[in-house]
């Protein structure tokens, strides 16, 4: 896909929802896409700032090649301003690294090194540096490696539909289901974000999402139903949802914690809602994956590990309803 397209003097960039304009020299919202010379470079291309291995359950993506390893990297930058971000050293950064060039054949090779199924991009908001990304991602697939994407969902969709065979899952913060919170606070579009969503699963990207359950902020009975019957009725029951708490953080210091029981309660409506798969995160409670026909165990989990795995083929032994998600790396 092209990255940015002509406006009069200008070019728009076409990598998030901002669509920003850009005159000469100017750069996005998101810090580090500047106009240069009638192109937008992406000035983090080649320059990561968080480079880790992680169990595949902590991007948390649990239908997802399970028990696997992710080679996990970011950079500087977001296009969201999230004042509770548990990452605002890295998204909300304005200095351009001075750091090692890592090119994408770097990258893949240090996914393989350390026996990485997937390249998750996550950290900041990977969709500001797309190109870095498609670049890796598309060396990855050429070694059996798949891709991931941890993501607030505010792509443009010129980026979702060519994501279509590079991306193999995602994973959307779903961040609140207020317009003026996400408008006012985060600095984005709750109606982007609910549209984007449904692009991907029409796109056919494996999907699963991820609230952080804010105190005050989003722990609502009637916003967390809100934000259930959505997933429910609009991408579908066998979504998984991965409910995680909250922690004092960035500019949001002065809030408590999410308590144990406001999680409870956000499960308790997330199934009346109909929602199969429903997990807690940030805590240390039961998070198994149980068939959604005869409520079988079919993955067993403590924290981030995989204790059991039961599923023979993507299915069920006991009733051998299929499990909807990605469980072959081939």
């Amino acid at each position: 896909m092209n990255y940015f397209t002509p406006k009069d003097d200008k070019l728009v960039c076409l990598l998030c929802g901002h669509y920003c304009t850009l005159k000469e020299g100017q750069k996005g919202l998101c810090g580090v896409n500047q106009n240069i010379a009638g192109t937008v470079k992406n000035m983090v291309y080649g320059r990561p700032s968080a480079l880790h291995v992680d169990p595949i359950e902590k991007k948390p993506l649990y239908h997802f090649l399970p028990s696997s390893k992710a080679f996990s990297m970011g950079t500087i930058g977001c296009n969201f301003k999230c004042p509770f971000c548990q990452n605002w050293s890295l998204s909300q950064e304005k200095s351009l690294p001075d750091t090692d060039y890592f090119s994408p054949e770097r990258i893949v090779e240090l996914a393989k090194k350390n026996d990485c199924q997937s390249i998750a991009f996550t950290y900041n908001e990977p969709t500001i540096f797309y190109p870095y990304a498609k670049d890796i991602a598309l060396l990855a697939h050429r070694e059996g490696i798949k891709n991931i994407y941890v993501t607030n969902g505010f792509e443009s969709s010129e980026v979702i539909d060519d994501m279509v065979g590079i991306i193999d899952a995602v994973n959307v913060d779903l961040k609140s289901f207020s317009h003026n919170y996400y408008q006012k606070e985060l600095g984005g579009n709750l109606e982007l974000i609910l549209e984007n969503i449904k692009h991907f699963k029409r796109n056919h990207i494996w999907m699963e999402i991820t609230t952080l359950i804010i105190p005050t902020k989003n722990d609502s009975d009637e916003e967390l139903r809100h934000m259930a019957a959505f997933i429910a009725q609009e991408i579908g029951r066998n979504t998984p949802w991965h409910l995680s708490a909250f922690h004092p953080d960035f500019k949001e210091t002065a809030l408590p914690s999410t308590s144990v029981q406001t999680l409870q309660r956000a499960y308790a409506i997330a199934k009346e809602a109909g929602l199969h798969h429903v997990y807690l995160g940030n805590v240390h409670l039961e998070n198994d994956t149980r068939c959604a026909t005869c409520n079988e165990i079919l993955i067993q989990r403590s924290h981030f590990s995989v204790i059991q795995n039961r599923l023979i083929k993507g299915c069920c032994p006991k009733c051998l309803n299929p499990l909807e998600g990605i469980f072959d790396a081939n």
